[in-house]
Parts: C-alpha cells; structure tokens; sequence
C-alpha cells in the first residue's frame, strides 16, 4: 500500500520546481521551432520553389542534401535532448528525495 501522497500544488508552486521548468521550457521551445521550421521548410521549398532541385555535388541536388541533413538534425537534437533528460532525472530524484525528508 503507498504510504502517502505528494502534495502537487505545494510541489508545483515551490520555487526549485519553478525554476526546473522554466529551465526545460527554456531548451524545449527554442529547440521544437527550430526543428518543426526546419523539417517543413524541405516540403514548402520543394513546392513553391526550383532552386533545391538544382545540382549541389555531380548530380545530387541541394533537395537530397537538405532531406539527409534533416537526418543529421533528428539525430543530433535526440541526442542534446537525452543528455539533457539525464540532468532533468536528476533534478527529480532530488526534489522526490527533498519531498522524503519534508515528510519524515
């Protein structure tokens, strides 16, 4: 049987957690707009415009290169994103440990 229950509106208003999601917001927004402008843009290009379908290296055009480069961008941001998901496990195993000396 769980022997408490967290009190979520005493967490959520402290001011660690406050700062923690202002800190996460502050990497998580930036990084969806970059991502979702740079992953529509390949498709909105494409069809409104010739200037990808010209040659870039022999005969691949800057429209494969900008699609492998969308690769190389997933990648990246999943990687930047797990090592900053490590540091946010952190914080909460903290504030969880915090919450345990607040109850005892």
């Amino acid at each position: 049987m769980y022997r408490s229950q967290a009190d979520y509106q005493k967490i959520a208003g402290s001011p660690s957690f406050q700062a923690f999601l202002k800190q996460k917001q502050a990497f998580i927004v930036p990084t969806a707009i970059f991502f979702f402008v740079f992953y529509f843009s390949l498709p909105v290009l494409t069809s409104y415009f010739t200037f990808l379908n010209t040659p870039a290296v022999g005969a691949v055009s800057w429209a494969w290169l900008f699609a492998i480069a969308q690769f190389a961008m997933t990648w990246t941001l999943s990687t930047v994103y797990s090592r900053k998901a490590v540091r946010y496990d952190q914080f909460v195993n903290a504030l969880k440990e915090e919450l345990k000396g607040e109850q005892t």
